[in-house]
């Protein structure tokens, strides 16, 4: 490496250790980790950057727990962006202390900076390969999934004998009737985990949506890749960068604060009756552009019909809900023919 080249690595590392600007470097001037980086922090915490928006960080005595915090994988979705920056200016400025392995990843960069959900295509259905399934040019989305797929593996596949933890951090289109919710990714068989449940109730979260298949988003990616706990969860709904009020996350942060630190926590034994539990019931899809629903493009997240009710048409297909207390979740006519427009949800316990 030319003296250059080393004064410009020393002084961005000073950069990352004093302003602690990962997400603003990686969002601005993405140039900068095109070559991966390595360096230790005062604390000997090991940081290892491999792309723009991509962090590790390995404290030198490692708990038993490996921990993936995604955000932005749609662009627009800031409250988790933030909170993740948050947390990231923290460690690399030494105000935060970790206790086990934490990778960061902060997905649709391009889709920030314009304040889009995405540039060409939906960045979280592009996920278990789905990224390379046409024969054409990928994409830009397609080639960070993939890139994102990649960084997940290195870092679930670097020791097999610890837990691993995904959550996938987002906002929602829409209101929701229920501010904050998880989607619990299909499990294959695999039981659902009361003690995951109880940490989410720990972050004010008592809404869980359990899936019935296999789909291509990303925290159904590390569910199935890696037997990871993993959760897409839908943190209110999208406000621009700065209009968020950070005091309505303050549980969501404290306990992913716990969680990443090592601190001792007290969580509620799991009951059903802490939490509202649903089933997904309908996955309807878009099949031509004469899609849409029956409903106001305002209709919060949950709200649910009456048997036989009507949904949504398109073309020739009609759907109707098929039981009394039947919610919609994600509705979205504008989403890409073939795509999910909306789910239908139904009460369950486990």
């Amino acid at each position: 490496m030319s003296t250059n080249n080393t004064k410009q690595t020393c002084d961005l590392i000073h950069t990352l250790l004093t302003e602690g600007s990962f997400l603003s470097l990686s969002r601005f001037q993405p140039e900068l980790f095109f070559q991966a980086l390595s360096f230790s922090l005062p604390n000997s915490t090991q940081v290892t950057i491999t792309a723009p928006g991509i962090i590790v960080f390995e404290p030198q005595q490692r708990g038993d727990k490996d921990i993936v915090l995604s955000s932005g994988i749609h662009g627009n979705e800031t409250a988790p962006i933030e909170i993740c920056d948050e947390f990231v200016q923290g460690i690399l400025r030494g105000n935060i202390h970790l206790a086990h392995r934490v990778l960061f990843l902060f997905g649709n960069l391009p889709a920030m900076n314009v304040a889009k959900r995405f540039i060409d295509e939906n960045l979280n259905r592009l996920f278990s390969g789905a990224h390379s399934a046409s024969d054409g040019a990928m994409n830009a989305e397609c080639v960070r999934a993939k890139q994102l797929e990649e960084a997940v593996r290195d870092f679930f596949t670097a020791d097999t004998t610890r837990l691993r933890i995904h959550y996938d951090l987002h906002t929602a289109i829409k209101p929701s009737k229920n501010d904050k919710f998880a989607v619990y990714p299909f499990r294959h068989g695999r039981p659902w985990n009361k003690e995951q449940l109880a940490f989410l109730l720990a972050c004010g979260i008592n809404t869980i949506l359990l899936s019935g298949s296999s789909t291509t988003t990303f925290s159904y990616y590390s569910s199935n890749e890696f037997n990871a706990e993993a959760f897409t969860v839908e943190l209110g709904k999208v406000k621009p960068f700065g209009q968020n009020d950070m005091s309505q996350f303050a549980a969501v942060k404290r306990t992913l604060m716990q969680l990443i630190c090592g601190a001792q926590m007290e969580l509620k034994a799991f009951d059903n009756n802490d939490f509202l539990i649903y089933q997904v019931n309908q996955v309807i899809n878009k099949h031509s552009d004469a899609f849409s629903f029956t409903f106001s493009d305002e209709l919060a997240n949950f709200s649910d019909f009456t048997k036989g009710d009507l949904l949504a048409s398109d073309g020739e297909y009609q759907y109707y809900c098929e039981h009394d207390g039947e919610a919609i979740v994600f509705p979205n006519a504008n989403v890409a023919i073939g795509q999910r427009a909306v789910l239908t949800v139904v009460p369950t316990k486990i």
